[in-house]
């Protein structure tokens, strides 16, 4: 049975913050998540929440995902949970964001995540040019879905 795609509530909180966390950490495990939890709480609450559409993949009853984006069509987190990679959760996700901004989506991902970037390039996005990542310097990857 495929995940569900909900708004997200507050309630949702803690197991998104506990799915952000489980994820980076299996995809980078070189860098200590967990010591980045309070700021992540904090970016979250007072960032993501007030200023994006945030949507929810749910499974079971159970969190597994989510992805925000603001109203410029800038989408700043897919995250789903490792022991869902590979399902339609993400694929789900991103769906929602392009309904959301129909317009289009820009986003930005790590430049060694190639996983993440093959994702995206199967689901429309294109390579629309490079950055660096403000927060961690790590270089990343411009890209944009448009309809």
């Amino acid at each position: 049975m495929p995940p569900t795609i909900r708004p997200y509530a507050a309630s949702d909180e803690a197991a998104a913050i506990d799915v952000w966390h489980r994820t980076w950490q299996q995809a980078y495990p070189q860098i200590d998540f967990a010591a980045r939890l309070d700021w992540w709480r904090e970016r979250w609450r007072k960032e993501l929440v007030p200023k994006a559409e945030i949507a929810v993949a749910e499974l079971d009853g159970a969190l597994i995902g989510f992805v925000t984006i603001d109203g410029e069509g800038y989408l700043d987190q897919l995250v789903v949970s490792p022991d869902h990679w590979g399902s339609d959760a993400a694929r789900l996700l991103v769906d929602e964001a392009k309904r959301l901004s129909p317009s289009g989506v820009t986003l930005l991902v790590n430049k060694d995540n190639a996983r993440a970037i093959r994702f995206y390039e199967r689901n429309g996005f294109v390579h629309a040019g490079d950055d660096v990542n403000p927060t961690s310097g790590r270089p990343v990857l411009k890209m944009a879905w448009k309809p």
